[in-house]
């Protein structure tokens, strides 16, 4: 088996960029992510608005080494604050593994890694959300240790602004 190698992004280079976007465009075609493409609008400008947001970081999960190396896998993490903890928390907003390489531990490791920048940045937690429906993402999220805050149910709410 290749190895995996998870490094944090770097959206200033091209072929994290493109590395970062197709993998962000595979999930978006996924059931679970929508079901469609992003619109190309959103396709041409995301690797920026991901380098230019002041908290936002980017792990990939490469399979191989050097040029010849496969982006695998993609975590998209914002650093948020913890007005009950007065700390920084990181917020994975969107995690995503190749269909050809669920199964291998990936996600397990881009989780890993995750969680090590949530140390190093001093952070009290680190959160997500998931669909109620994607059991396999929730299979592996319980077994990472993750679930709702103190035991309690939770509801992940939004209004679009568009």
């Amino acid at each position: 088996m290749t190895s995996i190698h998870i490094r944090e992004a770097d959206l200033t280079h091209e072929r994290d960029r493109r590395a970062a976007v197709d993998l962000i465009n595979h999930y978006a075609q996924h059931e679970m992510g929508g079901g469609a493409s992003l619109d190309e609008a959103v396709l041409s400008t995301l690797a920026d608005g991901l380098r230019d947001h002041p908290t936002a970081f980017v792990l990939l999960a490469w399979e191989g080494d050097g040029d010849e190396a496969a982006a695998v896998g993609v975590a998209v993490c914002l650093v948020g604050f913890s007005s009950f903890k007065a700390r920084p928390l990181v917020n994975i907003h969107d995690v995503a593994v190749r269909d050809t390489h669920r199964g291998r531990g990936i996600g397990k490791a881009l989780f890993d890694a995750v969680e090590q920048h949530a140390r190093q940045r001093g952070a009290c937690k680190v959160t997500l959300e998931v669909r109620d429906d994607n059991h396999p993402a929730k299979g592996l999220y319980r077994k990472l240790g993750y679930g709702e805050p103190d035991g309690e149910p939770t509801l992940f709410w939004s209004k679009s602004m568009d």
